[in-house]
């Protein structure tokens, strides 16, 4: 009896040893579980009541985040864009609209003599007229090193002032036109007049030399050129652009003025199409006075207008009017850049653009011996224009326009749509 109650004592001994195992395993195993899977499922409930929280607090319903960021996901990068040019033009003062219509030289903003550095003067002139876009010629530049630092600084100070990038612009075509090729001092390539390059007719080479040309404009700071010259010489004993157009066919135009621009493009600058509706028919010079084409639109469609409805075709962004008068088109001597009938009915309607439409320079003579600063500005916008290039006086011009909105003469809404054209570029810089 006594050997068989050590035994029942150490089989109650076994039995307690073994329970308090399993009991130790089931409590290592809970906190386990916790650890991983339930200390995780905490964290995210916690998280999710405090976003709910905050978004109770702000007066939206706490799925709204996450529905904005799938929304986003969903979009594709147009819509993106689209959204983010509302956003940035919803948040716009109208002297901020209208500021960015303009691209003047850094005299004009500033009121220096001659501008080769960017400093204080251009800072608080940029904060007082955040403008659309500045542009440069040979005066302004003097060296790589002092080209890099000024348009640097402006860069940094208009997108301090607007929000966003400001346009950076030169006349650097090839051959003729030259601002930068033309100085010694930048040791960039130079090329032979594009009437010469257009007689080879080899679109290998116009590419070159938008891509040479984009490259070393790239290097220096700008983002924008004025190039490449679209003109079809259809008039032999035209001056203004004799050398600088590719041609007096219609379709080696084209095709050269395209690649020049692809190549500008593959390098990140933003060229465009000039001088529509061409300046190749003309015998007088448009920087001097009144100039005109006698083609009809039948005619103009079949040659002067066939460079410009190609690039169209093939995404240019940017289109220069020059002030040629067509009135065989218009039935009047109204200056293309300023004539509803070109630009609305014919470049935007007819051809089917709807990228931005710059002026040619408005201090030119065909515009400052008809017109006031302030006209030409307005009459430029109700047109269709959507920048408007170097006014002779450009506070004039910008008081004018906001004058125009004020009485009716020009819409809000219009402003809207030039501007809307501006930031479709920018913000996809």
């Amino acid at each position: 009896m006594r050997r068989q109650g050590r035994s029942s004592s150490a089989k109650k001994k076994a039995a307690l040893a073994v329970l308090g195992i399993l009991l130790a395993a089931a409590l290592c195993g809970t906190a386990w579980i916790l650890l991983r899977g339930g200390g995780q499922g905490k964290t995210d409930t916690a998280g999710t009541d405090q976003d709910g929280r905050q978004a109770e607090e702000e007066g939206r319903p706490a799925e709204e985040d996450d529905a904005a960021g799938e929304e986003t996901e969903d979009q594709t990068p147009e819509e993106q864009l689209a959204a983010r040019v509302q956003e940035t033009l919803d948040g716009m003062t109208l002297e901020e609209k209208v500021n960015q219509l303009f691209m003047v030289t850094p005299e004009q903003l500033t009121g220096v003599g001659t501008a080769v550095q960017a400093g204080e003067a251009t800072r608080a002139a940029l904060e007082q007229h955040p403008v659309g876009g500045v542009i440069y010629f040979a005066q302004n530049l003097q060296s790589p090193d002092q080209t890099r630092q000024m348009l640097a600084n402006t860069s940094q100070y208009g997108e301090e002032a607007a929000g966003f990038p400001i346009f950076l612009s030169v006349d650097e075509e090839g051959g003729q036109v030259s601002r930068i090729a033309s100085n010694p001092a930048f040791q960039v390539p130079s090329f032979e007049y594009m009437s010469q390059v257009g007689q080879r007719g080899n679109t290998q080479e116009a590419y070159d030399i938008g891509s040479q040309i984009g490259a070393y404009l790239r290097d220096l700071g700008f983002n924008m050129d004025a190039a490449p010259d679209a003109d079809v010489l259809t008039n032999p004993a035209n001056e203004v652009v004799k050398y600088r157009s590719f041609g007096s066919d219609p379709q080696l135009v084209a095709s050269m003025a395209e690649t020049e621009l692809q190549g500008l493009r593959d390098q990140g600058i933003i060229g465009m199409y000039k001088h529509f509706p061409g300046h190749g028919g003309t015998t007088a010079d448009s920087h001097q006075g009144y100039a005109y084409v006698e083609e009809n639109l039948e005619q103009l469609m079949s040659q002067a207008l066939v460079p410009f409805q190609d690039g169209i075709d093939k995404g240019v962004q940017v289109i220069m009017v020059s002030h040629i008068a067509c009135p065989n088109v218009t039935g009047d001597n109204t200056p293309a850049t300023l004539s509803s009938v070109m630009i609305t009915d014919v470049l935007r309607g007819q051809m089917g653009f709807d990228g931005m439409v710059m002026t040619d320079a408005l201090n030119m003579g065909a515009i400052t011996s008809q017109y006031s600063s302030a006209d030409a500005a307005v009459k430029a916008l109700q047109a269709g224009v959507d920048m408007l290039l170097m006014p002779e006086d450009f506070e004039s011009a910008f008081q004018g326009v906001l004058q125009a909105v004020s009485d009716g003469r020009l819409t809000e809404e219009r402003i809207d749509q030039s501007v809307e054209r501006i930031l479709r570029i920018k913000l996809s810089m």
